[in-house]
């Protein structure tokens, strides 16, 4: 079963202080700041599918008028508590970063502006829609409403209105797992139009879905089955249940006829070859199978965790706490950050443009002096 940063996560020890020492301040960081031109909302969202007997928790990201409530955390403090534990696969300490004192660039409730297409996020396996909020906001500032969401029992925790807290069960396979995500995705499509106060910020005619890992290969998944998403990205997903792609899912498997983008790097192979459709077997047979608009974006330099937030955190926490050199490279490989993040962002929103706004995009032809760790695989 695939790792993930957030599945050493164990329930949260207590942490202790002695009364006579003076803690160091914890360390803290910044996200990127989005670059499109419109302000942010963001609302949570509890969904509770009765036929399933199964719960969700969504947030929905949007273009905003000005004004709103406090700014949207980056983590409640029980849900930063939680999180912290799992420090260790960052290359830090518990207790040394105060991730509940970090913001977004959202404001809670602000009332929405517009109509627009929509994009849905799916995590990696065994990860949070919170590693993906960078990404997401940069897309919801440039006119999108993106809804991300966390898969319960599969995340290490998810955390539901009053503080309740439901932890990941193991023994989930990924076959199974696969089909749970997949309804869970089909669910909150179908409830997306009756959001109290945001149905009418979105356009349902418009749908796109990527994610991170697991998260990619699921926005693949969903669109084999509901012709209701348009378009899709997996951001170094295998495609596959097993690392080396000998075990393809159905879309990779059969592939899908809507436009797709693949974005990947050398952090999640076994052998440390780039995941590229020239090099492993689900992503090859993805590609022969998919005939419509499709684009292999590599980043040879960068590793599997480039593509969440831990681009953006973990170099800023390195300058605070000396982060181990080896399991850096290990996260986020070598990349420039800046340039990575700024990267992603760019093609990522440029395939939506074109793919769900109509807009032809240049961007997508060729190689670009702009953004040089990004490589086309053709």
């Amino acid at each position: 079963m695939r790792k993930t940063l957030t599945a050493l996560l164990a329930a949260p020890a207590l942490l202790t202080t002695p009364a006579h020492a003076d803690p160091a301040p914890k360390a803290t960081f910044e996200l990127p700041a989005p670059t499109g031109p419109h302000s942010l909302g963001m609302r949570e969202a509890h969904l509770v599918d009765e036929e399933r007997g199964r719960e969700l928790m969504i947030s929905v990201w949007y273009p905003a008028q000005p004004g709103g409530g406090p700014v949207a955390p980056y983590m409640t403090p029980k849900a930063a508590a939680y999180f912290d534990q799992g420090a260790g696969a960052m290359g830090l300490r518990p207790g040394q970063v105060d991730w509940a004192a970090v913001g977004t660039h959202a404001r809670t409730d602000a009332r929405p502006k517009g109509r627009w297409p929509v994009v849905l996020y799916s995590p990696g396996w065994g990860s949070l829609r919170t590693l993906g909020t960078s990404t997401v906001e940069d897309l919801a500032s440039k006119g999108y409403v993106v809804v991300t969401i966390d898969h319960t029992h599969e995340a290490p925790f998810v955390e539901f209105p009053g503080g309740r807290l439901e932890v990941a069960r193991p023994g989930t396979d990924l076959r199974s797992g696969m089909e749970t995500r997949r309804q869970d995705v089909l669910f909150v499509l179908d409830r997306l139009s009756s959001l109290n106060g945001l149905g009418h910020a979105m356009d349902l005619s418009r749908v796109g879905m990527f994610g991170h890992s697991f998260g990619g290969d699921t926005a693949a998944e969903v669109m084999t089955t509901d012709r209701r998403v348009d378009a899709g990205a997996d951001l170094d997903g295998w495609l596959a249940y097993d690392v080396d792609g000998a075990q393809p899912t159905r879309a990779a498997a059969e592939g899908v006829t809507r436009p797709f983008l693949l974005m990947g790097s050398p952090g999640s192979t076994r052998d440390g070859r780039p995941r590229a459709h020239l090099s492993s077997p689900a992503w090859k047979s993805f590609w022969e199978h998919s005939p419509g608009f499709k684009r292999d974006l590599l980043m040879p330099e960068a590793m599997h965790y480039s593509f969440t937030d831990v681009q953006a955190f973990l170099p800023q926490l390195d300058e605070r706490l000396e982060v181990s050199p080896e399991i850096r490279t290990r996260r986020i490989g070598t990349v420039d950050p800046v340039r990575s993040v700024a990267s992603q962002r760019a093609y990522l929103s440029a395939f939506f443009d074109q793919t769900l706004k109509l807009r032809p995009q240049r961007l997508l032809r060729r190689e670009s002096a702009a953004h040089p760790d990004i490589t086309f695989v053709r």
